[in-house]
């Protein structure tokens, strides 16, 4: 037998999917043709302290077969007088072969102490139907 919500609760929202991930997508599609990105790892978000923050990994194909790497980073306020409020950050930060990026992303777990891996996401996650 499924559990289900009781009243008032909310279905938590698919990996990527949010106030917070739907601002950082169009700052990523602002740098980034979303026909161009590879893939995009998105890590579970922070939220402390009426805020949020929620970091994802953008890839590229280079003209020479390897990956551009972006990092895409936001913080929103979700609670009191700011709520809303936004601050994005969208950098390039490599160019590197796709059997070294997995080794990396899964080494960002191994180090940071977090349980869960990041998610990998096709671009149809933020930007099918546009």
């Amino acid at each position: 037998m499924a559990a289900s919500l009781g009243p008032g609760a909310f279905s938590p929202l698919a990996p990527g999917q949010g106030p917070g991930w739907a601002k950082l997508a169009a700052a990523v599609e602002a740098q980034i043709p979303p026909g161009e990105i590879e893939t995009i790892y998105v890590f579970r978000p922070i939220k402390r302290e009426g805020k949020e923050w929620g970091t994802a990994v953008v890839t590229r194909k280079a003209a020479d077969g390897r990956l551009r790497v972006y990092t895409a980073k936001y913080m929103l306020i979700v609670r009191g007088k700011d709520r809303g409020q936004i601050k994005i950050e969208v950098v390039e930060v490599a160019l590197s072969p796709a059997d070294v990026l997995a080794q990396v992303m899964q080494a960002t777990v191994d180090r940071g102490g977090d349980t869960e891996p990041p998610v990998e996401l096709g671009p149809a996650v933020w930007y099918e139907g546009r």
